[in-house]
């Protein structure tokens, strides 16, 4: 049946808990595109065959005419099932970044596939130059802080790394009084925890 195989990937898609990326569904993402390559030769073919019979091919209405619509709505469908699968996890890669920041986790990365993989590092260096522009970090405070400075306990091993005021040795397991735009990263990326008092 014409495009069961792009219903799934949409449905992969909204099994999908919401910010979450399940693994790139290559097989499945080229059944469609192998499908949709068939509905455009059986769609050339009718036309050729209509034309061949010397057939207006606006105005005619044979079995033809019909084959050609179903191969044109079922190809329609599945573009719009595959943009809607490529547009959806991009959108996810994108709220990623501004959470995460710049790396990407490598559990993460491994779900990615090729093409997803270039446009996260297009999209972050994109973002990486305006705010480079701009000399403004948008990935900080999402929301409003109520003290400049934050408590942190560091969960693995940072090594020597220059903060904005000091330079500081973050080894595993010490807790350091931090601006909490020195720590934003490294809590992002996972190296350390907020203590909440």
């Amino acid at each position: 049946m014409y495009g069961r195989k792009a219903s799934q990937l949409v449905k992969e898609l909204s099994s999908s808990e919401k910010g979450q990326l399940k693994p790139f569904n290559d097989d499945l993402f080229n059944q469609v595109i192998k499908e949709c390559s068939s509905h455009h030769v059986g769609l050339q073919a009718l036309f050729r065959n209509m034309q061949e019979e010397g057939l207006d091919i606006q105005t005619t209405r044979n079995a033809d005419f019909y084959g050609a619509l179903i191969h044109h709505l079922s190809l329609t469908r599945n573009k719009r099932c595959l943009m809607a699968y490529m547009y959806n996890r991009a959108d996810v890669i994108r709220s990623l970044r501004w959470k995460l920041g710049r790396v990407l986790p490598n559990e993460l990365v491994m779900k990615l596939s090729n093409s997803e993989k270039e446009f996260s590092k297009g999209y972050s260096a994109t973002l990486d130059a305006y705010m480079n522009e701009m000399n403004l970090d948008l990935t900080v405070d999402m929301v409003p802080p109520k003290d400049p400075y934050i408590q942190v306990r560091v969960l693995d091993d940072i090594g020597e790394v220059l903060l904005t005021d000091r330079s500081a040795n973050l080894a595993r397991y010490s807790m350091h009084f931090l601006k909490r735009t020195d720590a934003e990263q490294y809590i992002c990326q996972g190296l350390m925890e907020e203590l909440l008092s």
